[in-house]
């Protein structure tokens, strides 16, 4: 670590917890300010209780609080995947929290058994299709698309993002490695073209006819649908017969060294209720994670699906595994 870093570092802890009062909460966030302002603010102002939060990718987020340790100002880290959450988790980062109302709210598929991170909003990576050249009854599960007769006509995104890796690692859950190897093989063997680095272009390759089918998450279909509402692509909710539709989360935990876990706690508990998980999941095209309330008018018209009910912890404590497997398959 730098003396520069470690100088700016300090210097912004300093800023931070000068002002840290008693009855505030500091969040390290991996979500874009954007997605998380308007709910702080809605939360301060129901509450009282001020909100303090730094932005930046998960990666560096973790890095920080171990450099600071018991010095963190951090209360809070909100972050995406189950597989980030559970990194953060396995490395110490985190504390369990005891809380009837996150029990009640958030399904046990989506939290950590140790209670020490909550699913706070539902994201599905499901199956993507151009409605010019193949019909629903065409689709049927993510294991089908390892099938020849999708040679050439499907795209995905490079196995490098954790939204794959998560998928992958569920599926080695579910289906072990060796046959979880035979699929992705499938996949590779099917590719119309390379990988494409986000979902968004992988989407428009679809609708542009140089392939005909990938995966994605919903809410990247949603924005692009937004700006571009004439493209002919539509959702399809695979595996309904079988296991469900792959769903990860966007969650957050009370960090180990939290000065305000009482406020933390609070903050964590707001998210999951009605206010919070309506503005948590609308603000992005995602689906609440507490199953009382319904998503969003345009969420909820892409249809309903049955989700894989393993748990999301899974996609981080195979992370490495899935890793391996897409390398020796091929899977860029």
């Amino acid at each position: 670590m730098s003396k520069r870093f470690l100088a700016a570092l300090l210097l912004t802890f300093a800023g931070i917890s000068a002002s840290h009062a008693a009855d505030e909460v500091v969040v390290y966030s991996a979500r874009a300010e954007q997605l998380i302002k308007p709910m702080f603010d809605a939360f301060t102002k129901e509450t009282g209780i001020p909100v303090k939060f730094i932005t930046d990718k998960e990666g560096p987020l973790m890095e920080r609080l171990k450099a600071e340790g018991p010095n963190t100002p951090a209360d809070v880290l909100l972050t995406v995947d189950a597989g980030n959450l559970w990194q953060a988790a396995n490395e110490g980062l985190l504390k369990p929290v005891q809380s009837g109302v996150l029990d009640k709210n958030v399904p046990v598929h989506l939290k950590d058994p140790d209670n020490q991170w909550f699913g706070l909003s539902i994201r599905a990576r499901t199956i993507v299709y151009n409605t010019k050249a193949l019909k629903p009854a065409d689709l049927s599960t993510y294991e089908d698309l390892a099938n020849p007769k999708w040679k050439g006509k499907l795209c995905l995104r490079t196995s490098k993002k954790v939204y794959n890796q998560s998928l992958v690692a569920m599926m080695i859950a579910e289906k072990g490695e060796a046959e979880t190897e035979k699929i992705v093989r499938g996949w590779v063997s099917n590719l119309a073209t390379d990988v494409f680095p986000d979902d968004t272009k992988l989407m428009e390759a679809i609708a542009a006819g140089q392939c005909q089918v990938g995966i994605v998450n919903t809410y990247y279909y949603g924005r692009l649908l937004e700006k571009k509402p004439d493209l002919t692509l539509a959702l399809f909710w695979p595996n309904q017969q079988t296991t469900g539709v792959h769903v990860n989360v966007s969650g957050a935990g009370v960090v180990k060294h939290a000065k305000n876990e009482k406020a933390a706690v609070r903050l964590l508990e707001w998210f999951t209720s009605e206010q919070g998980q309506k503005m948590f999941a609308d603000l992005n095209m995602e689906y609440p994670a507490n199953p009382a309330f319904k998503p969003d008018t345009v969420v909820a018209g892409w249809g309903s699906f049955k989700q894989n009910l393993i748990n999301v912890a899974k996609a981080g404590e195979l992370q490495a595994a899935a890793v391996r497997l897409m390398d020796r398959a091929r899977y860029k």
